[in-house]
């Protein structure tokens, strides 16, 4: 069984910079950095909003699309400021996250996505982020409209957990993993 680490319990690495220019490239360099000073393998992960009539952004910009010491409502508001007037059919928009994985012999990358629309107002009060304007036409709701059940079936990131466990077994780099415990929060060792 694999024991996942947190990086509390590494002090020493510290804020790592997300200086890529995609979101694979930001999730590498938080891995490698993890396992270069550690010795470990490492996952990591980068989650990006790509906002089809904005051309994919706010994407690697996602956490600090209104500047760098935003809100998240602060990104809200420039999303719907930069949105004001796009029509219906054109507000296509996916959360991607790409999960990566380096040891001392071997980088894997897997993706996670999830499609929807970007709604023209705030639409619930649960989750973070974008949730209250990602409306999921299947469902009927935003992020913030679904119950932690709802969007952990369909969720970027449970996606690129179970294709990074499939990999890893497929690999023969685990056996048996338990992601019900810590995986998917931001963790990397």
């Amino acid at each position: 069984n694999a024991i996942f680490l947190t990086l509390d319990k590494f002090p020493q690495i510290g804020d790592i910079e997300e200086s890529g220019s995609t979101l694979e490239e930001n999730a590498f360099i938080k891995a490698r950095t993890v396992h270069s000073i550690t010795g470990l393998p490492a996952i990591a992960h980068d989650t990006g909003l790509e906002v089809g009539a904005l051309n994919g952004a706010p994407g690697i910009y996602s956490a600090r699309f209104a500047g760098k010491h935003c809100s998240y409502r602060d990104n809200i508001d420039k999303l719907l400021r930069s949105m004001a007037g796009v029509p219906d059919n054109l507000r296509d928009a996916q959360f991607k996250t790409v999960m990566v994985y380096v040891d001392k012999n071997v980088e894997l990358a897997v993706e996670g996505v999830v499609k929807g629309t970007i709604t023209k107002k705030i639409k619930g009060l649960a989750g973070f982020g974008y949730d209250p304007l990602f409306y999921i036409s299947e469902y009927k709701k935003t992020f913030s409209e679904m119950t932690i059940e709802e969007k952990g079936k369909i969720s970027h990131r449970g996606k690129a957990i179970k294709k990074m466990k499939k990999l890893l077994k497929e690999k023969s780099i685990i056996s048996s993993i338990d992601t019900s415990s810590n995986m998917g929060r931001e963790e990397y060792a």
